[in-house]
């Protein structure tokens, strides 16, 4: 790898035969080498301000002090920096203190995650019960999936899913179906309708990298006339899609349907951890056999901001209505630039590239001009499909869509990126 990185990725320093651990870490410091000397580096900046719209980034390098429009949080309805959702935090930690002190199972249990549980239950109008909650998002896929699936069980999931399917599944039989492919779908779950003991099928509610919607009433429908169970990881549906902001599954008119849904507190909950809703029973033997729920720390009582959160999507629907006003704002504005923005149906927005380099000049260009963004290649994406992504907030004002939408306008007669990518 040495030298040759205009066409490298995260992807190539994974493991590189022949290289122990050292030697690998040597390649790659090159390759981060490489990033910082073309001011290609969008990754790790240090923010000095509070989560939002606008952000603060330290000086780092070519990185220069100051103000930014960002749209690289998934906080959609802004509740970070919500006066109540902070003050029910404030509360939650002067009764309780800053920690839980040790697991779930052994002493950490507290009532507000019950609370919290219960709150969740009722959010997807499920039974008391049907909630469990970890302390990341990633987690609640990766510990919950580790422990229900094994040899002996398939796992067949939509292509786009997020890595931490993919690290969850590693236990179990695994197949891949082309992304939102049906008909894939259903010859896979035709030809191993009798072999394996579970048959999961898994996919996003809305896809994180194209923002585009699981075609979830189909996929349930066949997923269970093949006899399988279907889990939604829907954390970029809640509070942006459905009448109520109960998701795809609301979207669709499938609350009570699917199997097993998953989510995460980091997005609209405005916190950290995730959860898992599903049958009673699931629940029960995920508290006790699933490894990570029970040998790691319950989640401090800062969580309790959650709780508020949840009540704010039906108390204040005027978040939800003002970030659909930034959506459809921006993404006219992109489009009368003639940029390609894919497919996206939700708060993700992807400027499409294709080619990687131009992707990071574009990235690049944004940032020196106050634009925060996330250029997004592989792995994440295919080599051939490099994007801006950007995540749009309730609190982003008309004045800051309309700079990016200003810096994007100036790049496309620059790069004429508007003629990288042909429109899907």
């Amino acid at each position: 790898m040495n030298g040759n990185y205009i066409n490298a990725s995260f992807k190539d320093y994974e493991n590189i035969p022949g290289l122990n651990i050292f030697e690998r870490a040597e390649q790659h410091e090159g390759y981060l080498a490489y990033l910082r000397s073309n001011e290609f580096m969008n990754y790790r900046l240090q923010v000095t301000s509070g989560c939002g719209a606008e952000i603060e980034l330290a000086e780092d390098g070519y990185i220069k002090k100051g103000k930014y429009v960002s749209f690289v949080s998934n906080d959609y309805l802004g509740f970070t920096q919500h006066a109540s959702v902070k003050d029910s935090v404030i509360n939650a930690i002067e009764e309780y203190g800053t920690g839980a002190g040790s697991s779930p199972l052994i002493g950490g249990y507290f009532d507000y995650h019950k609370q919290l549980e219960d709150k969740l239950s009722l959010f997807f109008n499920r039974p008391i019960g049907s909630t469990l909650t970890y302390t990341t998002g990633y987690t609640s896929n990766s510990a919950s999936l580790l422990c229900l699936l094994k040899k002996e069980d398939i796992a067949i999931v939509d292509m786009a899913v997020h890595s931490s399917v993919y690290e969850g599944i590693m236990a179990t039989t695994t197949k891949r179906f082309l992304h939102n492919d049906v008909e894939a779908l259903e010859r896979i779950l035709r030809n191993c309708r009798d072999t394996y003991r579970t048959k999961m099928v898994i996919i996003d509610g809305v896809y994180s990298q194209d923002g585009d919607i699981a075609k979830l009433n189909e996929i349930l429908e066949v997923t269970h006339q093949y006899g399988g169970v279907l889990m939604v990881d829907d954390a970029h549906g809640i509070g942006v899609i459905g009448e109520k902001g109960r998701g795809a599954l609301e979207y669709f008119n499938v609350m009570n349907k699917v199997d097993i849904v998953t989510g995460t507190f980091s997005k609209t909950f405005a916190n950290i951890g995730g959860y898992v809703i599903a049958d009673p029973k699931i629940i029960t033997y995920l508290q006790f056999q699933s490894r990570q729920y029970a040998f790691s720390a319950a989640a401090t009582p800062a969580v309790a901001g959650v709780s508020k959160a949840i009540d704010l999507i039906d108390e204040e629907p005027q978040w939800k209505e003002q970030l659909w006003e930034n959506i459809n704002y921006y993404k006219k504005g992109l489009k009368e630039i003639g940029l390609n923005i894919g497919t996206t149906e939700s708060a993700i927005i992807p400027v499409k590239i294709g080619d990687p380099y131009k992707n990071s000049e574009v990235g690049r260009i944004l940032l020196q001009n106050g634009i925060y963004t996330n250029p997004i290649m592989y792995p994440a994406v295919s080599m051939k499909d490099s994007r801006i992504r950007m995540s749009i907030m309730a609190t982003h004002t008309k004045e800051q869509l309309d700079k990016a939408l200003n810096v994007f306008d100036y790049i496309n007669k620059k790069l004429e990126i508007a003629k990288s990518i042909e429109y899907e």
